[in-house]
């Protein structure tokens, strides 16, 4: 596609053929997503529960960090926080790395 360098116009292409095939694949499109909703109510199930956690008994200390990892998801906007943002969430809670005193040699 070629563009006028004086007027900076670009020629657009209006061929039916196009607009036929673009209309046919997002009637595709919808019908594949109407498809995929239906059969999602269907069977109940609920896209965000992950179902290999969820016979779990979680202690209170892995509620807590997932309760903050929840916040901080809701908070920021991001819902897959990096490793650094992690460590910021387990030091919100108060967690810190303990440095082992090396015995002196004498």
């Amino acid at each position: 596609m070629s563009t006028n360098l004086i007027s900076g116009i670009v020629p657009v292409n209006h061929r039916k053929a196009d607009d036929d095939q673009a209309e046919w694949r997002d009637q595709q499109a919808i019908a594949k997503a109407t498809k995929a909703a239906n059969a999602r109510q269907i069977s109940g199930r609920r896209r965000f529960i992950d179902p290999t956690t969820c016979e779990r008994d979680y202690s209170l200390d892995e509620l807590e960090f997932m309760k903050a990892v929840d916040q901080y998801k809701k908070t920021s906007g991001r819902p897959f926080p990096t490793l650094c943002e992690m460590l910021e969430v387990l030091c919100s809670l108060g967690y810190q790395k303990i440095y082992e005193l090396e015995p002196s040699s004498v």
